[in-house]
Parts: C-alpha cells; structure tokens; sequence
C-alpha cells in the first residue's frame, strides 16, 4: 500500500524490526489497529514496515514484551521537513522571502502598451492614462475597473471612436478604435503638366487640359506636356490638367564592383552566459570573465515565468556568444560584371518609378583596375515624366 496523503502529513517511518517473535508482534499490532503497511520479510526473524508516527511511538510495550528490536532506516512526512526548514532557518526565510517577492512582483504593473492608434501619439495616450493612475511601479488593485477607465480615457481623447483596457499579467494593455474622419477634398488650383526631365514622348493620354506634345517628339525638361488653358485668346479656360505621359528616358550610371568579398562565417566554438532577469535589470549568473573572441556575435534568449495567464517581471537571459571569422571570396570579372549590371538596374528602376520598365541596355566602357571591375551602362527606360506645375495668371 501506497503512503497516502493524511500519513504524509502526519509523518512516517520506515522501520527495521528484529526478534523471535515478530509475527507475534505483528499480530498484535493489527489487533490495536496501528496503520502499518508493506510489511516485507529482509532475512530470518526480522522485517521491513512503514508505521506512522503516533504508531510508532506505542509499540514500546510490544516491543518489550516481544523481545523485538527495532531500527529507523528512513523517514518521511510533514513534521521531519519542518525539522529540516527549523535547523536551516535561514533557508526557509530566503524561501519564504522568494515567494513573497514573486508575489509582490506580480502585483505590479511593469509595462504599458498602446494598441491600435495610427494619427494620435502614444504618448499623448500614456499622459492621459497616468491621469487615470496607470503608470509603472503602480500596484494592480489601485487600478479601477477596466470599463471605468475605458470611458475615462475615452473623454479625455478627441478623435478616438472606442477605448478598451486590459490588464494581463504585469501587463496592462490599452487598445484604440480611431475615429473616421471622412477626407475633405483637395483644392486643386489650375495647373499644366510639365516634363520632369528630358525625354522622348512615347504615349501621352490626357483626362482634363489640351495635350501639346505627340508621340515621338522630344521633349525638355519644364516643356507643357498637357495644358491647363482651354479655348483661344478671346474665349479662355483654365483647368486642372490631368493625365498620363509616358516617355523614354536615357542614364548612364557608372557602376564599381570589388573582385574580393568579404563575409563572415561562425567557427564553432562559442562561449554562454546566463543573467537572472528581474524587471529591466539583470544579473549575471555564469560565464564570467572577458570574451576570448576577437570577432563575435551574440544569439540572446530570454523567458519569463508566467503562472496562468501572467507574466510574471522575473526570467532567466541566455546569450551564446559566437565567434565569427572574416573570409575572401575572389569574384570572376565576367560574374562582378553581372552583379554590377544587375545592381545598376535596381538603382535605375527603384529612382524611375513603380510604372518604369527598361527597354534597353548597353555597356559603353568596361575596365578591370586596382580589384574592381568599372563599367558605364546606357539605359533606356520607358517612365512617366509628368509633374504639375501652377498657371500663373
């Protein structure tokens, strides 16, 4: 039979009993209804058994008129880790102490976060929730309810359709529902569309104004593309101009690439150090001493303790420290050529626009010098080339 919960608290033993007459004894143990259990036989007149302690103490009349001996070979139960805890007093203080601290720790609010807001400033929701007494270091049961603070910070916030708090854990977390505010539209003043850079007119369709230019002409930069001045000397119009002009636009970037890489690969060997976290401190707990590594790089991993839903301020960092070492690559010319070319046409369609494409490309000069490769591109890229530009009365 099992020890069971009620012998744990009340404490037992495990027993060695030696005599002729055991299983007298033990007869007569079972008559006066002591709670033995496992009795086991270890060699010739003498046996194994666990007896609970106010047992224990009434088999000295049995004993003796038995003949038997007994030894305690182990002891179990409540009353002996009190004894314990009672010769290491200062143990079950920094025990007690722990769990005091978890708990007071756990009582705080640690952080604050805002949820959800796009045009109005956190901080200015930090301000009003301090108002409200939501701070840091503040104890949770200060706090009101979360719908009186909702409604709370809900008058103080122009613009905000709906506030919802949460205290989760350490945490508390306000979340926000900005208010829509339907767009006014633009005032457009009346204006012509102008050539942003010179180039040549490849499609050209215009939604409000005169189109002055077709496809095929040439234009400079600042030339009215579309205008925004409809009729004749004597019957005149300004408009919005509006529309979409398309042109072909010539670069000529000049591009290095080195022949010698450098990037970094990890050696193996490593070193880690752990810290105790408590809050936003920490306290190293191993791996004392200077990092052997002369190029590193460090791979930290943090956990907290959570005890059901919360997130207690208190956790453990583990950060393993790598060491890095720095190796070359030599580059064929012919592929520094491919990567330089392909670099340049990122640059060129990332400065022409989402609606650019590249029509063609030509390398006009290309050398190999002092480890790099140095070339010069022509680009043809098709683009749009039209900006706004007020008419002035």
């Amino acid at each position: 039979m099992k020890s069971s919960f009620i012998h744990r608290l009340r404490g037992y033993v495990l027993i060695e009993v030696r005599g002729r007459q055991l299983e007298e004894l033990i007869n007569r143990m079972a008559v006066m209804q002591m709670s033995v259990w496992d009795i086991h036989y270890s060699a010739e007149q003498q046996a194994k058994m666990f007896v609970t302690i106010p047992d224990f103490f009434r088999l000295r009349p049995l004993l003796k008129e038995t003949g038997s001996r007994i030894r305690i070979k182990e002891r179990h139960g409540l009353p002996f880790w009190l004894d314990k805890l009672e010769k290491r007093k200062f143990f079950a203080l920094g025990l007690l102490g722990f769990f005091i601290g978890i708990y007071l720790l756990s009582s705080v609010v640690w952080q604050i976060r805002v949820e959800g807001n796009e045009t109005i400033e956190t901080e200015k929701i930090l301000q009003a929730a301090e108002r409200e007494g939501i701070h840091k270091l503040q104890w949770k049961f200060r706090l009101k309810e979360p719908e009186a603070l909702s409604r709370s910070l809900l008058s103080q916030l122009p613009g905000i359709a709906w506030v919802g708090v949460e205290v989760r854990g350490t945490h508390v977390i306000i979340k926000i529902v900005e208010a829509t505010i339907p767009e006014t539209p633009q005032l457009l003043s009346p204006r012509h569309l102008v050539a942003s850079k010179n180039a040549m007119v490849t499609e050209i369709f215009a939604e409000k104004g005169k189109p002055v230019v077709k496809p095929n002409a040439y234009v400079r930069k600042g030339d009215i593309l579309i205008s925004g001045i409809l009729g004749d000397e004597a019957h005149q119009q300004t408009v919005v101009a509006q529309g979409k002009v398309k042109g072909l636009v010539w670069y000529k970037p000049a591009v290095e690439v080195p022949l010698v890489w450098q990037y970094k690969t990890y050696t193996g060997e490593s070193k880690t150090r752990s810290f105790l976290v408590i809050g936003s401190r920490g306290v190293q707990m191993s791996g004392y001493g200077k990092i052997p590594f002369e190029q590193h790089e460090t791979l930290p991993e943090q956990k907290m303790l959570t005890w059901r839903n919360y997130t207690l301020p208190i956790g453990w960092l583990r950060e393993k420290i790598m060491e890095v070492r720095l190796e070359q690559r030599q580059v064929d010319p012919k592929e520094a050529s491919a990567i330089g070319l392909e670099q340049a046409r990122g640059q060129i369609l990332a400065a022409a626009g989402k609606e650019s494409r590249i029509l063609s490309e030509k390398i006009l000069h290309e050398k190999t010098e002092s480890g790099k490769v140095y070339m010069e591109i022509l680009f043809e890229v098709e683009e749009s080339i039209a900006v706004e530009q007020p008419i002035v009365p």
